[in-house]
């Protein structure tokens, strides 16, 4: 997320600064590519968002931040939660202090998730043959009630509700995304988060895939190029209604996939059918979540563009044609 937004915003004249720890696989990367596509308005600093000294020194002078870093894995989260909670809510608040303290405060624009909302074991949901549905209504809206339930959900909450709350105390511009499934190139999924790319890596290179659950869950799922353009409207938004409100993000009720379908998708567009295993469900997985969307379309004047069926074919053609870089970093890529 963070390499194309960066390109895009550049793409758009922005001088853009890049902090990263550049701990995940595949990200130096992505770093390479963006001083080669950035048209020289990158700057990166080599940091971590724990270093509150330097967040504050990063933020300092910049008139946006979009804070897209974090610890992205319900299930890392409950083998390390010490960590998911420094670096997803201390980090956080990090950035949130350094914006307050600016002489010129920047707006902040937070990357947060749909685990906020727990299992949603409270939405009626039906069966069908390749996947599950809800039996009422098109999506989950901002009215659905916060239930964390696990580690990653409490730190993805707590700074979630940190961002909005520094705007009711402090006056800072922040808003939320608690984003779907967001996929599409420069993306180096794992079983453990970014399954879209996960599958079309795996389909690729004829890697096994294992599917936890019978595979019939569903998600909205969002292409990279039509998040990003969601972003920059931030930049446009002045002293409006828009800020200190949280916003579900993602495809919406048009755009969604199980896993069962995607797995038929790339069969379609590879000539040959991953080889899956199916396994025991694993704790929290929402069986149906799909984004309610009418509040970031009406309040930013958004929409997403890019179906499923075209944003998982330019993604198989990407991997295809960058091979040589998940022969790099390995399977758990």
């Amino acid at each position: 997320m963070g390499s194309n937004l960066a390109r895009h915003l550049a793409g758009l004249g922005h001088s853009c600064t890049v902090f990263d720890n550049l701990s995940r696989p595949g990200v130096r990367a992505n770093l390479e590519w963006l001083r080669a596509e950035g048209d020289g308005r990158i700057e990166f600093i080599h940091g971590d968002v724990r270093d509150a000294a330097a967040i504050e020194a990063a933020v300092r002078g910049v008139e946006a931040v979009y804070h897209l870093a974090g610890q992205t894995a319900v299930t890392t989260s409950v083998l390390e939660p010490r960590a998911d909670f420094e670096i997803n809510a201390v980090g956080t608040f990090n950035v949130l202090e350094a914006a307050r303290r600016a002489p010129r405060p920047p707006r902040v624009v937070f990357a947060s998730t749909n685990k906020v909302y727990g299992g949603l074991h409270d939405l009626e949901i039906v069966e069908r043959d390749t996947r599950y549905a809800l039996a009422r209504g098109d999506g989950v809206s901002e009215t659905q009630p916060i239930a964390f339930f696990t580690p990653y959900g409490c730190s993805k909450g707590a700074a979630d509700q940190y961002v909005q709350d520094y705007h009711r105390m402090y006056g800072l511009r922040t808003a939320v995304l608690r984003l779907s499934c967001v996929y599409g190139p420069r993306q180096f999924g794992t079983e453990d988060q970014g399954w879209v790319a996960h599958f079309v890596i795996a389909a690729v290179l004829g890697r096994p895939l294992t599917i936890y659950g019978n595979g019939r869950q569903v998600r909205d799922i969002l292409f990279i190029d039509d998040l990003v353009r969601l972003y920059a409207r931030f930049l446009e938004a002045g002293d409006t209604g828009v800020w200190g409100r949280a916003y579900n993000t993602g495809g919406g009720a048009a755009f969604t996939l199980s896993l069962l379908e995607l797995i038929d998708i790339l069969e379609r567009e590879t000539g040959r059918r991953p080889r899956v295993t199916f396994e025991e469900w694993r704790p929290a997985d929402q069986r149906v979540y799909i984004s309610d969307t009418a509040h970031v379309r009406k309040a930013l004047g958004w929409k997403p563009e890019v179906s499923p069926q075209e944003g998982v074919h330019r993604l198989v053609a990407w991997v295809q044609s960058h091979r040589d870089l998940f022969a790099a970093v390995g399977p758990r890529a």
